[in-house]
């Protein structure tokens, strides 16, 4: 996996690429943990060689495996980057075409690259923040511990507890 800044004002960006045989939900954790995100947007396209989307059984409050054990294009990929418990974490869905054509999408839980995928992340200068909740049994965005509010700036100090220097600094580094 090789990274880079590729905009360094608001909105930060980065362009990701994972190589062959890249676990790309550990890789992006990992990105996404060392940068401290906290409110990004990710998008991809590229293809997994295999992998494991999940479909959440709300009876049971837990994800349904779907092992797709062949190569598949990554149609589409779409996530977000908030704040649980101090640190980052990455929640990834993606749609991925199969050789006949069909399509099938869910909740990335893993995926080994093959022989890229193109990563694009824009970061925000605010926090997602996520907490349980106990009806789905998920860990939602709480809009109320959230700070996503901005001035003309893109920085609303009253709306977290870091200042704004310290917001800009982390923000526009």
């Amino acid at each position: 996996m090789k990274a880079k800044m590729i905009y360094d004002r608001f909105p930060v960006t980065y362009a990701i690429v994972f190589d062959e045989g890249d676990e790309f939900t550990e890789g992006m954790k990992r990105f996404a943990q060392e940068h401290n995100l906290a409110a990004s947007r990710i998008t991809a396209i590229g293809s997994f060689s295999d992998v494991t989307i999940g479909y959440y059984d709300r009876s049971r409050k837990e994800f349904k495996e779907i092992p797709i054990q062949e190569q598949v294009e990554v149609l589409s990929l779409l996530g977000d980057v908030s704040v649980e418990d101090s640190r980052s974490v990455v929640h990834v869905h993606c749609v991925i075409g199969k050789s006949d054509g069909t399509a099938h999408g869910g909740h990335v839980l893993n995926a080994h690259v093959w022989p890229t995928l193109e990563v694009i992340v824009t970061e925000a200068p605010a926090h997602l923040k996520r907490k349980h909740d106990p009806s789905t049994g998920l860990m939602l965005i709480d809009m109320d511990q959230s700070t996503v509010q901005k001035t003309q700036t893109g920085i609303s100090p009253e709306i977290s507890d870091e200042g704004e220097e310290e917001i800009a600094e982390r923000t526009f580094r």
